[in-house]
């Protein structure tokens, strides 16, 4: 989010009162290999959303600055976090789960366990 101005907490705002699971009714765990369509899938939400920025900071990112964007910036990451958190199974949720987590640490931990472990893939693609 640049300056803290992209996404806002108004009723209108597509984070307001969104239900994960009705917009994105995939859930990701270890035992279907499914890890490039959630994604995507996730993306397009977010993307639609405008809250891509939480998952996939850009190059030219620029940091809140002022009190009021860091607790928009804040509120925002919380939902996209609740969300990744919503659609993923209870045994994933207890591998990325930390204390004061962001979704873009959230984000890349899931990648990280689904694109960084070739053996684990080709011992469950046998």
């Amino acid at each position: 989010m640049t300056g803290g101005s992209q996404a806002t907490s108004s009723s209108s705002s597509p984070l307001h009162s969104t239900n994960i699971k009705h917009i994105l009714p995939i859930t990701l765990d270890m035992e279907t290999v499914q890890y490039s369509t959630w994604a995507e899938s996730f993306k397009i939400h977010a993307r639609s959303s405008r809250v891509i920025h939480h998952i996939i900071p850009p190059k030219t990112f620029k940091a809140p600055s002022t009190d009021e964007e860091k607790e928009e910036w804040a509120t925002v990451d919380a939902t996209v976090l609740k969300w990744i958190y919503g659609t993923i199974s209870e045994d994933l949720l207890n591998t990325i789960l930390e204390p004061d987590s962001t979704a873009h640490v959230a984000w890349e931990r899931l990648r990280d366990i689904f694109q960084d472990n070739k053996s684990s893939w080709a011992v469950t693609l046998e």
